[in-house]
Order: structure tokens, then C-alpha cells, then sequence
């Protein structure tokens, strides 16, 4: 059949594969060899942000060792596809399930992650054979870049929130994928995002799962530690401890996210200090980020940043969402119906008491993981797919 209507043209997905110019990896490389350098004193302890010795070092190995191509073929393992829904561009992997009958899943990302984070559990969900798992727990999965993010790119539109990106991919899933029914999990913004789906579009989620316990219309930061039982004390406490590793970010991304932007598109190593100091803060890795993830990694995630120049317009979600200039339209909450999982990590930075969680959403499964942090998915792939595996099994 052939399609007349522009918009209907523009939702066809391209598949794609990843090739940064030579151009671009050159420029990168020149940068990062004629960085110059901040003088920094009396901070071994990161006390003052990312310590010198450390990022110099993290900062010769991406010029000189660091192989973006290598990385680049890794990530073309997976199926990646762009497509322009309500004019926004969107890049997102399709990663098809094997098993009998696979269940569709969108998995969403959030600062400074990117759909890198999600990878290895995509690769669990897929394919849980090749795991030690059963075949009839596959996923089609399908993980999306957040507008403005890496490939989703270049944005050009004002407003896009959690609320307007949960339609986006309510779009996604069911106008250009097809899947009218489906799971959806988030991380970070993506579980801010997941959350909005389940209350706007609950008729299409068979279920939701959240590695960061948030729900629209609670904040967190006003939990008093009454609220939480006993055995939840550790939460409002980790929660306190973290308070200071959020203020700054979240402050310039949400009064004047572009004024940075032009210090961080400029240089990999300034892209590369503000994402890696984030990481270090909270991931569980005792302080060793390296060892945690390993340069590659950490690499990678700087490059998919700088080199698709979308460093800027990442920022910009905070802007839309908590704008201190324009504060939101007054809106009414209700509970979450949708069957809901959350999947706790020691090292994250925000809790929710599980009888509130039981009060204002429909929680079926809660699990308190014995390590990691804010990024999961990356830090402990197993045991979120696992754990995914599990809740999404009672989904009929």
C-alpha cells in the first residue's frame, strides 16, 4: 500500500548502523591531545570535583588507546532504527526476542546514562537461552534514546518532558512497532517516564518495573524517615548522604542548561569530567570508577555524548521539568494501576517508603538488590534481567 501522508512517511522507521565520520573522531583525538589544563591543589579526595591526575590519565588513554571503532562495531551488534514522530527525531534499538512467544519491552535510559546503559540486559532479555534462562522469557526489546540524546538527534523542539516523551513512546510502541500491549521499564528519567506512561496510558502496559523508585506526583526529598519501617531506615539515610552529589547539576541544568552546553560542546575532556564525576558519585564502586566499568566503557559514554553533540540539548530535560521560571500546570495524580515492580539498588539516590509505593501504585514485586547503584542496568546486568524475568512472567 503506498502511503501519501507526509507524517505517515516520516514514521517509517530507517534502520541505521553507526559511523562517525573520520572528521570527527580526528577533531575529538586533537582535542583531547591539546586539552589545557585547570591547575588543581589539595584534592586527592575529589573534594573540589574530578581530581586531575586521574581524568589526565583517564584522558591519555582516550587519545591514545581508546578504539572507537571497536566500540562502534560493538554497538552495531545491535539492530539500531531512527524514525521522526510528531517531529522529533528518534533513534531506538529493535533487538528482537528468541523464543516462542516474545514479549515486547521498552527499556528507557536516563542523564548521564545513554542506551549503552541498557545493553547487556537487552542482550538477557532477548535472549535468555544464552544466559541459563528459559526461551519462553524473551523480549522483543526495544530501548530508545531520549530526545536530544546521542542519536536522537539533532532536537529542535521546546517542551519535551517525561509527560510528552511517555506519548512519544506510546507512538513508538504501537504506530510504528505495532505492539499495542506492552511492558515498559526505566532508570533515572526513564523511570520518571515509564512512570507517566502507566498513568496516561495504562490500557497498553501489561506492567511497569522502576530501578529508581519514583512515581509522578511524590517527591522524595520530603519522605520524613517516620515514613519509612524499620528495616527501611537505611533509605532516608542513603538518600541524605547523596543530597550533595545532586545539587549542581540539577541547579545549572534547570535555570541555564545552554550556557553550559557551549563549554562541554567544545571540549570531549569538559563533556567527559561532568558525566564521569556523576558516575563516580553513584554507582557503588567505592570510589574506583575504572574498575567498575572499565575505560572502555567510560569512553564510550563521553563519546556517544560528544560526538553526536548532544551533550547541550541532554541538558535540556531538566529545563522542561523543573523550570523554576515556569512552574507546571496544576495536575491530579492518581494511583497506578498498571502491575508495578521496583527494583532497589543500595547505591541509588532516591527511595520511597514500600507502603507508600503500595498506596499509590499497583505493587506486585519488590526487590532489595545487595549491590549497586544509580546506573543498574550497567552495573549489575544479571540481576536486573533477572529480576525483570521474574515479574514480567506473571504478564498473560
Amino acid at each position: 500500500m503506498m502511503i501519501d501522508n507526509p507524517e505517515q512517511r516520516s514514521m517509517q522507521p530507517k534502520r541505521f548502523e553507526i559511523n562517525i565520520p573520520d572528521a570527527t573522531l580526528a577533531d575529538m583525538q586533537q582535542r583531547l591531545r591539546s586539552t589545557r589544563w585547570a591547575e588543581d591543589f589539595g584534592n586527592r579526595d575529589w573534594g573540589y570535583g574530578v581530581e586531575r591526575g586521574w581524568l589526565e590519565d583517564m584522558v591519555s588513554y582516550w587519545a591514545e588507546a581508546f578504539d572507537w571503532r571497536a566500540q562502534e562495531a560493538e554497538l552495531n551488534r545491535l539492530p539500531h532504527y531512527r524514525v521522526t514522530i510528531d517531529g522529533i527525531p528518534i533513534h531506538f534499538v529493535h533487538l528482537k526476542g528468541r523464543g516462542p512467544n516474545p514479549r515486547p519491552l521498552i527499556l528507557t535510559h536516563g542523564w548521564p546514562w545513554t542506551f549503552h546503559d541498557w545493553q547487556e540486559v537487552a542482550y538477557r532479555l532477548a535472549d535468555p537461552e544464552a544466559f541459563g534462562g528459559r526461551a519462553d522469557d524473551a523480549f522483543d526489546v526495544v530501548v530508545p534514546s531520549l530526545p536530544g540524546f546521542a542519536f536522537s538527534s539533532p532536537l529542535a523542539t521546546t517542551g519535551v518532558d517525561p509527560q510528552r516523551i511517555a506519548t512519544l513512546w506510546l507512538r513508538l510502541m504501537c504506530d510504528v512497532l505495532g505492539y499495542q500491549r506492552f511492558g515498559a521499564a526505566g532508570g533515572d528519567w526513564g523511570a520518571m517516564v515509564t512512570g507517566e506512561m502507566a498513568l496516561a496510558h495504562a490500557d497498553h502496559l501489561a506492567g511497569i518495573y522502576l530501578t529508581l523508585p519514583v512515581l509522578p506526583g511524590l517527591d522524595g526529598r520530603y519522605f520524613t524517615p517516620d515514613l519509612f519501617a524499620p528495616d527501611e531506615a537505611w533509605m532516608p539515610a542513603r538518600r541524605d548522604e547523596a543530597a550533595s552529589t545532586l545539587v549542581s547539576h540539577i541547579s545549572v541544568h534547570a535555570y541555564d542548561p545552554q550556557t553550559l552546553a557551549y563549554a562541554l560542546a567544545d571540549s570531549p575532556v569538559g563533556t567527559a569530567a561532568w558525566l564521569w564525576e556523576r558516575r563516580r558519585a553513584w554507582s557503588d564502586c567505592n570510589g574506583d570508577l575504572v574498575a567498575h566499568y572499565g575505560r572502555d566503557f567510560l569512553c564510550t559514554n563521553a563519546s556517544l555524548y560528544w560526538l553526536t553533540n548532544t551533550i547541550g540539548s541532554s541538558l535540556r530535560i531538566y529545563k522542561e521539568c523543573f523550570n523554576p521560571a515556569t512552574p507546571p500546570a496544576p495536575r491530579t495524580f492518581g494511583r497506578i494501576e498498571v502491575p508495578t515492580a521496583m527494583g532497589i539498588s543500595p547505591r541509588e539516590l532516591a527511595f520511597m517508603p514500600r507502603q507508600l509505593a503500595e498506596e499509590r501504585c499497583n505493587l506486585q514485586h519488590w526487590t532489595l538488590f545487595p549491590r549497586g547503584g544509580h546506573f543498574a542496568p550497567a552495573e549489575n546486568p544479571q540481576g536486573i534481567a533477572d529480576d525483570m524475568r521474574a515479574f514480567f512472567r506473571r504478564w498473560h
